[in-house]
C-alpha cells in the first residue's frame, strides 16, 4: 500500500505528509479551511499558520530545543527548512515571518507531485493507513469522532492564549530602545521600561481587568509555558518581574541603569512593521487589553493590530493510548501528531509529525521503525507520551530532563546540555530513517 491519508495542515500535518511523499508515498492531506475557520486562525489559504507567537524558542545547543531543531534540519525537516529561509532577527531565537513562513509551506505542499490537498472537514477518522494531526483546535465532530474511537475519558483540555500585535510606528521609541536581554545576538528587541509606580499600577489593573468569555476556564487548567499574563498578574505582585517583564541584563541607555520592570516586543515581520508582545498571551476583553497595555509608557498611544485571544486546547491521554511512533497501541497504521498528543510548541509538534510518518513509512514497508532512543531529543518526546507509568499526562515541552543521562557529573549545566547535544547528534547519525 503507497497512499496515506494525513488529516491537517499545521506544523505537524504538513512535515508529515512532506516525509511520506518523499519518501514516495501518495497522500491525501486533509485540510478543513479556508471552509470552516475557529476563533484563533486568521489564515484563509495558508498552512502551517503561526496561531500565537512566530518564535520557534532559542537556537542555542545549550537549550534542548535548539537540539531538537538541530536534529529536524540534519533530518531534512520541511518545517526548518522554510523557517530558516523565512526568519527575522530575534536575537538568539529563531523567530521567522509567520506569513512568508506559512506561504512558503503551503506553496512546497501544494507543488508536491506526491501530495494531493483535500478542502474540507473531515468527521470521522478515515480508514488506515492514516495519520490524524488536526491540531488542539480539532473540530467539534472530529473530536467526538475520536473519543468514539478509543472510548470515554481519552481527552484532557487546557486553554492557550495568544499576545497581542502592534503596530511599530506606534510605539514611542523616545521612551523605548532596541537591545536583547543578557546581549545575547543582535539587538533585536524593543524594550519598553516601567519604574517601580507604574509596574505597581499596571499589575494591579492587569489582575483586575475584564476577561472575555471562555466556557469552563480555571486557572488551574492553563498551560504554565503559555500562561495568561493576567493570571501572572494574579499570582503575586513580583511574578511578571521574574517572569517575561524582568529587567535582568537590559540597561536603559538613557539612564545607564536597568529599569524596574521591562516589556519586550519581538519583530513580528520581516520589514519590522509588526511587532508582538512578548509573554502577553491574554483573553481579556478587546476593550481592556488597550486600557491595560496601553499604562505601558512606551505603548500609550499603541495601535493595535491584532488582540490576544484565548483558545480551548484538546489533547489526548497519549501514554494510554499511543506507542512511541505516536501510533495507536491496537491499530499502529492509525497515527496521531501535534500538540494533540501532548507534546507542546511549534518545534515539538513538527518533531511528532516527522517520526510519526517516518515509522509509519517503515511498517507500510515491512522494515523495523527507527528506534529513536531517549538520547535524542525526537526520542526523548517519543518516549514522554508513550510512557505508560504517567498517571497525570501534561503537555510538555521539550527539555533535557526527558533526555537520557550522561551516567556521569559535568561541572554547569550549560556545559552538561552541550554534552547532551552532542551525544543526541552523534546518535542521530546512527539512526537510518
Amino acid at each position: 500500500m503507497n497512499k496515506v491519508t494525513v488529516v491537517g495542515a499545521g506544523l505537524a500535518g504538513c512535515e508529515a505528509a512532506w516525509q511520506l511523499a518523499e519518501r514516495g508515498f501518495q497522500v491525501q492531506l486533509h485540510e478543513m479551511k479556508p471552509h470552516k475557520m475557529t476563533p484563533a486562525h486568521h489564515a484563509q489559504g495558508e498552512f502551517a499558520e503561526l496561531v500565537c507567537s512566530n518564535s520557534f524558542r532559542g537556537d542555542r545547543l545549550e537549550n534542548a530545543v535548539g537540539l531538537l531543531k538541530e536534529e529536524l534540519r540534519r533530518k531534512g525537516s520541511l518545517i526548518m527548512l522554510c523557517a530558516e529561509a523565512t526568519r527575522v532577527e530575534a536575537g538568539g531565537a529563531l523567530a521567522v515571518d509567520r506569513h512568508a513562513f506559512s506561504s512558503m509551506v503551503t506553496e512546497k505542499i501544494h507543488s508536491h507531485p506526491n501530495i494531493t490537498v483535500m478542502d474540507g472537514e473531515v468527521t470521522e477518522i478515515p480508514a488506515p493507513p492514516v495519520i490524524i494531526a488536526t491540531g488542539p483546535l480539532t473540530s467539534d465532530a472530529l473530536s467526538d469522532a475520536i473519543c468514539r474511537y478509543f472510548g470515554d475519558e481519552t481527552q484532557l483540555n487546557f486553554y492557550d492564549a495568544a499576545a497581542p500585535l502592534i503596530d511599530a510606528e506606534s510605539i514611542d521609541m523616545d521612551l523605548a530602545w532596541f537591545a536583547s536581554r543578557y546581549d545575547r545576538g543582535s539587538a533585536d528587541y524593543i524594550n519598553c521600561a516601567m519604574d517601580q509606580q507604574t509596574y505597581l499600577a499596571f499589575v494591579q489593573a492587569l489582575a483586575t481587568a475584564e476577561e472575555a468569555e471562555v466556557h469552563g476556564f480555571e486557572d488551574k487548567k492553563v498551560f504554565e509555558g503559555c500562561m495568561p499574563v493576567e493570571v501572572m498578574a494574579r499570582r503575586g505582585v513580583d511574578t511578571l518581574r521574574f517572569g517575561p517583564l524582568k529587567p535582568v541584563g537590559l540597561k536603559d541607555p538613557k539612564t545607564g541603569k536597568e529599569a524596574y520592570a521591562v516589556v519586550q516586543l519581538r519583530k513580528d515581520n520581516a520589514e519590522g512593521s509588526v511587532y508582538n508582545l512578548v509573554g502577553f498571551q491574554t483573553h481579556l476583553k478587546f476593550p481592556e487589553q488597550k486600557r491595560v497595555f496601553s499604562m505601558i509608557p512606551a505603548l500609550a498611544n499603541a495601535k493595535f493590530l491584532r488582540y490576544g485571544v484565548m483558545h480551548r486546547n484538546t489533547f489526548l491521554n497519549s501514554p494510554r493510548l499511543l506507542d512511541m511512533a505516536y501510533s495507536d497501541r491496537r491499530e499502529p497504521l492509525v497515527a496521531f501528531a501535534g500538540q494533540m498528543t501532548g507534546v507542546e510548541g511549534y518545534v515539538e509538534s513538527t518533531a511528532s509529525g516527522y517520526v510519526a510518518a517516518v515509522c509509519m513509512a517503515h511498517r507500510l514497508k515491512g522494515e523495523p521503525i527507527p528506534d529513536y532512543t531517549r538520547q535524542t531529543a525526537l526520542g526523548a518526546l517519543a518516549h514522554y507520551i508513550s510512557d505508560e507509568s504517567v498517571t497525570n499526562f501534561q503537555p510538555m515541552n521539550v527539555n533535557y530532563g526527558i533526555l537520557e543521562g550522561l551516567g556521569y557529573r559535568v561541572k554547569g549545566k550549560a556545559n552538561k546540555n552541550l554534552e547532551l547535544a552532542q551525544r543526541a547528534l552523534a546518535k542521530l547519525e546512527t539512526i537510518k530513517d
